[in-house]
């Protein structure tokens, strides 16, 4: 006998794939081929075991915007061996030789169906056993849609819903990762400080990096020019000016960024 919960996945599940269908057609041709043979691979590499897959980060934001990376979760029912853990990283390893360059920038967590459904930010069944700092922030984006369900259930039948304690935390996490990088990637620091202080101004934590830098330019004007500079940048159209000016302002924007979060009753350090 099959339970009201299952049935209802199983009506999710078919309902997802007319969804991508439509959805995919928006994708460009390369990303397009590469997401279809990787989710074929991994049918044919974990068979029943592959409960759900969700793509999500930049590439499903509406606005146009750099893709630097895709980002996706793989939820797998039973934990893997190393025979099928090698046969993920020849899959990965032959997309990336054969779509480049997404191929090589496909930026998945294998995560168990049972740590999808915790609080607790889960580990990588790969890499290392990678764990997901940012789960609760990730979690909000996918279940208010910033999502695209590749294969199996809606997110929200297994996925909850990150409290502001959560969120918060991995804002933190965020903040103390951007600090770490400050000096070598300014364009990405820059426009990650805007949207953590975007995040802990509104208490609303999906944004894109650059719709935040544009809320931020619009409210604090003094720091037009930098967030121009760093957007030019991540598109990989930075003149000389644009990193020069960087460098020499990315400690002072970090600086206004801790001390106006810090003005609103949050402590970063």
């Amino acid at each position: 006998m099959i339970s009201n919960r299952m049935s209802l996945e199983i009506c999710r599940t078919n309902l997802s794939f007319d969804l991508v269908e439509t959805w995919m057609k928006n994708l460009s041709p390369e990303i397009q081929k590469l997401l279809d043979e990787f989710l074929s691979g991994l049918k044919s590499i974990l068979n029943h075991d592959l409960h759900s897959v969700y793509l999500y980060g930049a590439v499903v934001f509406p606005e146009d915007i750099p893709v630097r990376d895709i980002d996706l979760h793989v939820i797998v029912r039973n934990p893997v061996d190393e025979k099928i853990k090698q046969e993920i990283e020849k899959l990965h390893l032959k997309l990336a030789g054969k779509y480049p360059p997404w191929g090589d920038e496909l930026d998945g967590y294998y995560i168990l169906l049972k740590d999808a459904k915790s609080r607790k930010p889960p580990r990588s069944l790969m890499w290392e056993g990678a764990v997901d700092n940012s789960w609760a922030l990730h979690c909000k984006h996918i279940l208010a849609g910033r999502c695209k369900v590749l294969w199996g259930v809606e997110p929200e039948i297994i996925l909850l819903e990150p409290s502001w304690g959560e969120l918060e935390e991995a804002l933190k996490g965020e903040f103390d990762y951007v600090e770490d990088i400050l000096s070598k990637y300014p364009d990405y620091c820059i426009l990650n400080l805007s949207r953590i202080f975007y995040s802990y101004f509104t208490k609303d934590v999906v944004i894109s990096k650059f719709s935040a830098g544009t809320w931020l330019s619009t409210n604090y004007p003094q720091w037009t020019e930098l967030i121009k500079a760093a957007k030019n940048s991540y598109n990989q159209a930075s003149t000389e000016y644009d990193l020069i000016l960087m460098k020499k302002n990315v400690k002072s924007f970090f600086e206004f960024i801790v001390l106006n979060i810090e003005n609103l009753g949050y402590n970063l350090k």
